[in-house]
């Protein structure tokens, strides 16, 4: 039975249909917005992924080239390896529906979306999360309640629910905002040094069309839906968690409250797992991973009860410190420019290279093709962790952190008639600990000022966490890598003195208030404006003239009258 349901938003129809197309998928709708189609399905495993601790869930999202009434490039003529947009429209399907499933659901996931149709006007990503959400809500996989998603843009002062590609280009903001019903789950997008307040304005518009987009999808459920498969709870074992505690809570609690150093810290509790796992041995000989899982929730209580309780941190600083903060610019010889950024244990050495018309990149999408002259490509090696690791192919976590710093940064790249260059920035992140996107904002801004890049004004990026225990919440500056893993929100804020220019945030629980988003936006700005403070201390103003190493661009006027 082929079962339609619709909406407006922005002002347009959207429609879900399901019931025709994929039907041996768990869940699967084609959802219909303008001339822009996207056929979504939703499929599990029959049974849990027992060796895994984490949710197996993947995403992927294809943009058909007949979608647009194109032929693939090259000589194969058909579609490749996921561009880099597709890369980014997965990411913002999968990071709001990831917090949405039990606890305990562990079967293997996967989304997959295939734009059929683009008309050219209605970007095709928000379409695909919609469906996403409906096509699990609709399936029996246990999805905990359906997401709506929309782009929001501000043009002349006025905020547009899914603004055109024409549109976007005019707007003061471009953002994407996923949300369940009652509160915002995910943000992302770029703005024109807009105030916190601007911000929030827009984070609530969205979220009353957000609610018409679950509204619609409550109605398919209920016209179609079907039970939700059982899952199980995974079977504790109270007598390993009482000898676990026993062993290691006391020991644990030392190390969180005296052990401010990452290395030490990391070391310390290593050396307290294995002893606890050596003298449960006998007694528990095939569960090392429950050991190893009670052991996690020991220091994530811990972290967390400190910091609410005492409104201390794993490093020893306050809610709102930053860690100490360093910057060089000058130090690569024979680049065009060249910034180094620490800030506690996270560093990025970030290097600026100039280029010709030529040197530009030609992005061949599903729109029209077209050119793009300022690219910022961010690289996370192992050694940045003190691991070893695979070199070679860039991952899905490398593209989302440097496409958010060069939307950070973007704005203050002069026009091309001021400044025709082709410009890359180059970020390596050599040490991590918390915040290596916000560090190569900021050692980005380094690199152009001391390439002599005639910007507008310095850009610094810091990010936020949360930790929230029913009504009682404490929002953290400049998070650390555990404070991300252990808490509640990952909430990263780039800007000038005047205004964000980037944001990306992501909730780990279902939803926060406005009250606590206000509360990180003003605590965020505090934290830039510190950077901010700390970068004027090595340069306060691009350098006079470029690097001699870059190339020189002559240009000659000719009169029409000569030709």
């Amino acid at each position: 039975m082929i079962i339609t349901k619709e909406v407006e938003i922005g002002g347009k129809k959207l429609t879900i249909e399901t019931g025709k197309l994929a039907k041996q998928a768990n869940g699967a709708v084609m959802v219909q917005y303008g001339d822009t189609m996207v056929l979504v399905t939703a499929v599990a495993s029959k049974k849990p992924n027992t060796e895994l601790d984490y949710f197996p869930l993947s995403v992927e999202y294809k943009e058909k080239a007949f979608a647009a009434g194109k032929i693939p490039g090259g000589f194969f003529k058909r579609e490749g390896r996921p561009t880099e947009k597709e890369i980014l429209s997965g990411r913002l399907i999968d990071r709001p529906i990831r917090p949405l499933f039990p606890s305990d659901y562990n079967n293997d996931t996967q989304i997959a979306a295939f734009v059929y149709s683009y008309d050219g006007e209605n970007d095709p990503d928000v379409v695909a999360a919609v469906g996403a959400s409906a096509a699990l809500a609709i399936s029996d996989i246990p999805f905990l309640e359906p997401i709506g998603e929309i782009r929001v843009g501000k043009v002349n002062g006025e905020l547009i629910a899914n603004p055109t590609v024409q549109q976007i280009e005019e707007s003061d903001i471009e953002l994407t905002i996923a949300g369940t019903e009652s509160s915002i789950m995910m943000v992302e997008g770029e703005s024109r040094e807009v105030s916190e307040e601007d911000l929030l304005e827009a984070l609530k518009f969205a979220h009353s069309e957000i609610q018409k987009l679950i509204a619609v999808q409550k109605e398919l459920v209920e016209a179609c839906g079907r039970p939700k498969m059982q899952v199980e709870a995974k079977e504790v074992n109270e007598e390993l968690v009482k000898d676990v505690h026993e062993l290691a809570y006391d020991k644990f609690k030392e190390v969180v409250s005296t052990v401010l150093a990452k290395e030490d810290r990391y070391a310390k509790n290593d050396e307290i797992t294995e002893e606890v796992i050596e003298k449960l041995a006998e007694k528990y000989p095939e569960e090392e991973g429950d050991i190893k899982n009670v052991i996690h929730d020991i220091e994530k209580e811990l972290m967390r009860k400190r910091i609410l309780e005492e409104g201390k941190r794993l490093d020893g600083r306050g809610l709102t410190d930053i860690r100490p903060i360093t910057s060089e610019i000058g130090i690569i010889p024979r680049t065009h420019g060249s910034g180094l950024f620490t800030r506690g244990e996270t560093q990025s050495l970030t290097t600026l290279t100039l280029g010709t018309a030529r040197d530009e990149q030609i992005i061949d999408g599903l729109g029209d093709e077209f050119k793009k002259s300022f690219m910022l490509h961010y690289n996370f090696p192992p050694f940045s962790v003190g691991e070893t690791g695979r070199y070679g192919g860039i991952g899905r976590r490398e593209v989302g952190h440097g496409n958010l710093a060069e939307r950070a940064l973007k704005y203050i790249i002069p026009p091309k008639e001021k400044f025709p260059y082709t410009i890359r920035i180059n970020s390596d992140i050599l040490e991590s600990n918390g915040s290596s996107s916000m560090a190569t904002v900021c050692a980005g801004s380094l690199a152009l000022m001391d390439g002599g890049v005639p910007v507008k004004t310095s850009i610094a990026g810091i990010a936020m966490g949360l930790v929230k225990e029913e009504d009682n919440y404490a929002v953290l500056s400049d998070i650390l890598g555990n404070e991300d893993h252990l808490g509640d929100m990952d909430f990263k804020v780039a800007g000038s003195e005047k205004g964000i220019t980037a944001i990306q945030m992501d909730i780990k629980i279902q939803g926060i208030s406005y009250e606590i988003m206000e509360a990180a936006l003003k605590q965020a700005k505090d934290g830039r404006i510190h950077i901010l403070g700390k970068m004027a201390e090595t340069i306060t103003e691009p350098r006079e003239a470029i690097s001699p190493f870059a190339p020189s661009l002559l240009f000659i006027q000719i009169n029409p009258d000569k030709i």
